[in-house]
């Protein structure tokens, strides 16, 4: 995207977060309305600008004079705040068009939510607002709040304007956004906003839009999102990618919905296995969004990057005044992909020089429980001061001689002096509700448990790693297109979808992927004459284009070490088939190399309908859908993403070497992954690609595919970008 139109972007939607004037068409004297509500928020929030409520019965609504309509304003108008009925709003909108507002929101519901009728009306005003140059936030949306000292604009019906910060939320879901500004405004939670935006239907403005504005916005340095489906795929990836990489802002979001209803009707592993909620983790992966599960943990990642530095390392010092807790930090840093930091002996020494005998020096730090600030002091500092030590996870639980307030002036103190995390957990609640002010106030984020925090510094290190990932680029290889779109197309000519081995086989030649040797055979004389040119032992394997799994109807005979096996094998396919799939064409029996001395993994591709062709790898063989240790990138894929694959899956240590077993090609693998994702986006008839197994051999000899099958589109769309 040009830098031109990101600045037009970002003007565009200037308005609706820094208006100077502002009308709320729908305000009304009715306390209990959403139109009282907004306007009323306004108010108490201390809106910089000036505000014009419109309603054509009322002179006068909360000390405010009233406007019959907008075009009645003696003033230009930045921004309309539209809370009318449904359909009223179409000429509404209509209006703000002909006095030359540019910005709207329109908090109004009964639009595409509802059903047909309600779409057909949020079609309208989007036909207005697109003729009249309006951007619109909605409808069916809570609204938007800018706490910035310059604006303080409330313009939602939520109950109070948020803490002023540098974190915003994104949300499709009104009613998120009201239990997210609730959340925040509690001590546990405690969290300050920039910019708080509910999407609504997104009939204009969409999250990209807005992600778009926040990347350029000085007063937004984390972005919280609550989605539930993404508008434009590539163009959020992109975006995405932009402000988490190059921008440094995280991204922590919520996807809603992880079900994986219609895997089942697919026609592929890789088409069972890549649900749509499988598709969001790799676009999350791939971009650098750090991804959770509840809003709870969308706060508790929050307060650690709005406040603390990015650790340099993943060397973790747990210091705590008890010993329970302690061991569960220590467990969660080795859970979450951390180290115990090695304190350096000299560390140590002083240490134990200056603590109580009672006290353990090595990390974790136990201080035991009659530690008071002066004790925590000393352990901090010195700990801090060993450049083994990358971040700190401070532990206290309240004893009867704890001095719980000097603690965390301890603990603020120290901080202030090194470059490092620090996350605290101050365990309890009444008898510490002083002192977890103390660390809130002061950019200390605390937690309920050990665990909590521990979690949250592990994305602080997570996404110092993705800021410093090396920039691979993407390899492209010489193939033959050509020759795979012919293959391809002569499927589709003759009405099939469905491509199996023998000619999955030839495409995936076209792309330099390896594949076993095999010889399509039309009776028992050609089988036998193909497996001694082959050589033994070898397997045997329907030909059919009708027939996608061929072991479930005795398609398949392996290990055949003779003549005699292969003409008997070549008899029994036969007349399975004929029994349990009378109706399938027959182009012959396959007869292919039995591979040996690998191990068995899974290449795959699904096009998905809004990102395009997504890559799979994984554990493969016949119980890939119940092992389901797979991983998943969108194409094209870079290098280093390609071994990161790789290293995803459960597996990864079979790969490696385990138990004497020398290690597989790593390296081969990671090529195929890449000469995979080249053929997806060059051959965009394919919808579905199982490559199962691929046999993977030791480091230098490669891998080969055994069997393979394509689903193709039956028709020519395009994948949305």
């Amino acid at each position: 995207m040009s830098k031109d139109h990101t600045c037009r972007e970002y003007l565009s939607l200037h308005k609706i977060f820094y208006p100077n004037t502002l009308a709320v068409i729908g305000a009304s004297r009715n306390p209990d309305s959403v139109g009282h509500a907004v306007l009323r928020n306004l108010i108490n929030g201390h809106f910089t600008g000036a505000i014009y409520p419109v309603n054509p019965k009322a002179r006068a609504i909360l000390g405010i004079k009233s406007y019959p309509n907008v075009s009645s304003i003696p003033d230009h108008i930045d921004l309309a705040v539209i809370v009318v009925p449904n359909t009223v709003v179409p000429g509404v909108l209509e209006e703000c068009v002909e006095v030359g507002i540019t910005s709207s929101i329109i908090i109004t519901a009964g639009f595409k939510e509802t059903g047909p009728e309600g779409a057909k009306l949020e079609e309208e005003i989007v036909s207005i607002a697109k003729r009249g140059g309006v951007r619109v936030i909605g409808p069916n949306c809570l609204g938007v709040i800018n706490t910035d000292p310059n604006v303080m604009m409330n313009a939602t019906f939520a109950r109070e304007m948020p803490l002023a910060g540098q974190t915003a939320l994104i949300s499709q879901s009104g009613a998120i956004c009201v239990a997210a500004l609730e959340y925040a405004r509690q001590r546990q939670y405690r969290l300050g906003f920039s910019k708080v935006v509910s999407l609504g239907n997104k009939a204009d403005v969409n999250e990209i839009d807005v992600l778009e504005y926040l990347k350029n916005d000085p007063e937004t340095k984390v972005i919280l999102m609550y989605v539930e489906d993404i508008s434009h795929g590539r163009r959020f990836i992109e975006t995405t990618r932009e402000i988490t990489g190059e921008v440094g802002k995280p991204i922590i979001a919520i996807k809603a919905g992880r079900t994986p209803e219609g895997a089942g009707a697919a026609s592929s592993h890789t088409g069972a296995l890549a649900s749509s909620d499988e598709v969001y983790d790799a676009i999350f992966n791939q971009s650098g969004v750090i991804r959770v599960e509840s809003v709870e943990e969308l706060f508790n990642y929050a307060k650690a990057f709005s406040s603390q530095p990015i650790p340099r390392g993943d060397r973790v010092a747990i210091i705590s005044n008890a010993g329970g807790p302690a061991i569960l930090a220590t467990d969660a840093v080795v859970r979450n992909g951390l180290r115990i930091a090695p304190l350096k002996e000299e560390t140590k020494k002083i240490l134990k020089a200056g603590l109580s005998p009672a006290a353990s020096v090595k990390n974790p730090i136990d201080l035991v429980g009659d530690a008071n600030h002066t004790r925590y002091q000393y352990a901090l500092d010195h700990v801090l001061a060993d450049e083994n030590v990358d971040a700190a996870i401070v532990i206290l639980t309240p004893q009867a001689m704890t001095t719980v307030d000097d603690i965390a002036k301890v603990v603020v103190g120290v901080a202030s002096k090194y470059n490092k995390p620090i996350l605290t957990c101050f365990m309890g609640v009444s008898d510490i509700s002083s002192a977890i002010d103390i660390l809130e106030n002061s950019k200390i984020p605390n937690y309920n448990f050990p665990e909590d925090a521990v979690r949250a510094l592990a994305e602080l290190y997570r996404y110092g790693e993705w800021l410093t990932r090396p920039r691979t680029g993407i390899r492209t290889f010489v193939v033959d297109r050509e020759r795979a779109g012919e293959l391809i197309r002569k499927a589709l000519s003759e009405g099939r979808t469905y491509m199996p081995d023998i000619e999955a086989f030839e495409v995936l030649k076209c792309y330099g992927i390896k594949t076993v040797d095999y010889v399509l055979t039309k009776n028992v004389e050609e089988a036998v004459e193909a497996a001694e040119k082959i050589g033994y032992p070898v397997v045997l394997k329907i030909a059919s284009p009708d027939i996608i799994h061929k072991f479930d109807i005795g398609g398949v005979e392996l290990r055949l070490q003779n003549a005699a096996e292969v003409e008997a094998a070549y008899n029994r396919i036969i007349s399975n088939v004929r029994r349990n799939a009378p109706d399938a064409r027959i182009w012959g029996v396959s007869v292919q190399e039995m591979v040996k001395n690998g191990i068995e993994v899974i290449f795959g591709v699904k096009r998905d309908p809004l990102f395009g062709p997504v890559i799979m790898f994984g554990l493969g063989g016949i119980y890939v859908e119940a092992y389901r240790d797979v991983s998943f990138r969108l194409a094209p894929i870079r290098e280093l993403s390609a071994y990161h694959m790789i290293e995803e899956i459960r597996a990864r240590q079979l790969l490696r070497g385990y138990r004497g077993s020398k290690e597989r090609d790593i390296n081969a693998l990671a090529e195929g992954l890449m000469r995979l994702s080249q053929l997806s986006l060059e051959q965009q008839n394919i919808n579905e690609l199982d490559i199962n197994p691929v046999v993977v051999f030791e480091k230098g000899r490669g891998f080969k595919a055994v069997d393979a099958r394509i689903v193709l589109k039956e028709d020519r769309e395009k994948v949305a970008k």
